[in-house]
């Protein structure tokens, strides 16, 4: 791999450098990157998850009846790693409860479902246009209350990715607008259609972050885009065409290749002085800042043979899956396959009427039939490894995911591994590695949780004995000392408590000596 050649003041300069392992599968973008992008129609409901980030789900602030406007807050955050969630167009919200939402698992979480008025009446706005003036963590601020969250990836909050910290120093911000899996196009529309909006957010970036300089990233297959970019680009931004190749668009990839620096194993990439985001997502920032909008609505790829008119839509969030396949004409089925995401890294979607999210960049269409082959047993041929772009040894984490010995799993570097499908790509023996590799992380996950709750009920019990012993201790202290005290003390205490019951007694008598010699009737009160 070629060395970083240092700039004077601290930076790196940019270059193409070599990306270990990676696959070429096809790339079938000509599929939806021939038209512009369209704004897709608004469905009859809205359905807006409450969690379309890592960390905690918002916290609904809304109940059923109410109206809202588009880009009011719907959901606070619900902790520091957490953003709200805004009306994606203005109607009342007619439920909160739980609903289908893109996930793996396919399972409900709860959700603001909101009925569209048709008037699309943006709430009141705050633009900051001079950000520049802006402090940076009052910049962070902005973007946190606009619900910005990384749009290329698992969609990390981005106020706290801008936040290196006093004692880190970030010389590099580079934007992602590689889009290397197969059949996405959205950042690919995004960048040749909006390029001024891009180069303004890598901008704020830069300012927010105190970089030295911006780096775009974009493949050679998007001469297009590359292009647009140039003429926008201001100074301080730098537009570098890289290889084609998959995964090159993963964070510690992107900087691999465009730096050549690897980020060691269990490190933050603005540890070593660099901070990655999306193309799409510095449009969101730019929007946020700039215009004051938060994040309401992003780009969709829905492509695939299960259409007949493939194409890149600007969606407001919470659309239904349902709703965008009717604006792409549908081929008409028995049933659909349909992916979240791309082939590589996609996940099956459960429910058409689950919503779009932040996240959300592709809805991939296949017609029925395309069953996977059979997997057959290993042929240890050692193709996995040379694929592997994190320097793993996939087939022996296969092996181990495969027995459960989870502990040998995670000495092979386990949670290294970026999930990115390489190995199962290039397999002839057809093995789906990467879902042994999730399996294993799962259990791992799991036996740690039931570690932490065992411990934690260890640590109660051995309280609850060290506090039963100490109570059975000082009540046998109690009873020593009251055996071994003089036999007064348990009736009178010391000489000056005897001294004092003896007084009482002595008064005691007295009046009643005096009653007697009064006569009954004295006793009486007559």
């Amino acid at each position: 791999m070629a060395l970083p050649q240092t700039r004077r003041g601290g930076g790196v300069t940019p270059g193409v450098h070599r990306l270990p392992g990676g696959v070429h599968p096809p790339g079938f973008k000509e599929l939806s990157n021939r038209e512009p992008i369209a704004r897709a129609t608004l469905p009859e409901l809205l359905v807006l998850p409450l969690q379309q980030h890592i960390g905690q789900p918002a916290e609904p602030i809304v109940k059923v009846g109410d109206r809202v406007l588009k880009g009011q807050v719907l959901g606070k955050a619900g902790g520091y790693v957490s953003v709200p969630v805004h009306a994606s167009t203005s109607g009342r919200v007619v439920a909160v409860e739980d609903r289908a939402v893109p996930h793996p698992s396919g399972l409900s979480a709860p959700c603001v479902v909101i009925e569209p008025d048709g008037d699309d009446a943006w709430t009141e706005l705050t633009p900051t246009p001079d950000y520049a003036s802006v402090d940076p963590s009052h910049l962070r601020n902005l973007i946190r209350e606009a619900g910005v969250v990384g749009m290329g990836g698992a969609g990390f909050p981005t106020f706290i990715k801008l936040n290196p910290g006093p004692k880190r120093k970030v010389s590099t911000v580079i934007l992602n607008g590689v889009e290397c899996e197969p059949y996405i196009t959205c950042d690919d529309r995004l960048m040749r259609e909006r390029p001024q909006e891009v180069i303004a957010g890598a901008c704020i970036v830069r300012h927010a972050v105190g970089a030295e300089q911006c780096v775009i990233a974009v493949e050679d297959n998007k001469p297009e885009a590359a292009r647009a970019l140039r003429q926008a680009a201001t100074d301080g931004v730098e537009v570098l065409v890289v290889p084609t190749v998959y995964p090159s668009g993963g964070e510690k990839q992107i900087i691999q290749v465009v730096i050549g620096l690897e980020v060691p194993s269990g490190r933050l990439p603005v540890e070593v002085g660099v901070v990655v985001q999306n193309v799409a997502t510095a449009v969101a920032l730019h929007r946020a800042v700039a215009q004051g909008e938060p994040l309401v609505s992003r780009i969709v790829t829905v492509t695939g043979e299960g259409v007949a008119h493939p194409r890149n839509l600007e969606v407001p969030l919470g659309t239904p899956v349902a709703h965008l396949l009717s604006q792409c004409e549908p081929r008409p089925v028995q049933a659909r396959a349909l992916i979240m995401g791309g082939p590589m890294m996609g996940f099956s979607l459960h429910d058409e009427q689950a919503p779009v999210v932040k996240t959300s960049n592709c809805v991939l269409v296949d017609l029925p039939g395309a069953v996977a082959d059979p997997p057959l047993p290993c042929i240890r041929c050692g193709a996995c490894a040379r694929a592997c772009p994190m320097h793993l040894l996939p087939q022996q984490l296969y092996w181990y995911a495969r027995s459960r010995d989870f502990d040998q799993a995670q000495d092979y570097s386990l949670f290294d591994c970026i999930e990115c499908g390489c190995c199962a790509y290039v397999c002839p023996s057809h093995i789906p590695l990467v879902h042994y590799y999730r399996f294993a992380k799962t259990e791992v996950w799991a036996q740690e949780g039931d570690r932490q709750r065992a411990d934690l009920a260890r640590r109660r019990h051995t309280s609850r004995l060290q506090r039963l012993d100490l109570e059975r201790r000082e009540r046998e202290e109690r009873q020593h000392k009251k055996k071994a005290s003089p036999a007064g003390t348990a009736v009178g205490g010391d000489e000056a408590t005897k001294a004092t019951v003896q007084a009482a007694i002595d008064r005691a008598r007295a009046r009643r000596s005096v009653h007697e010699e009064a006569g009954p009737g004295a006793r009486e009160g007559v």
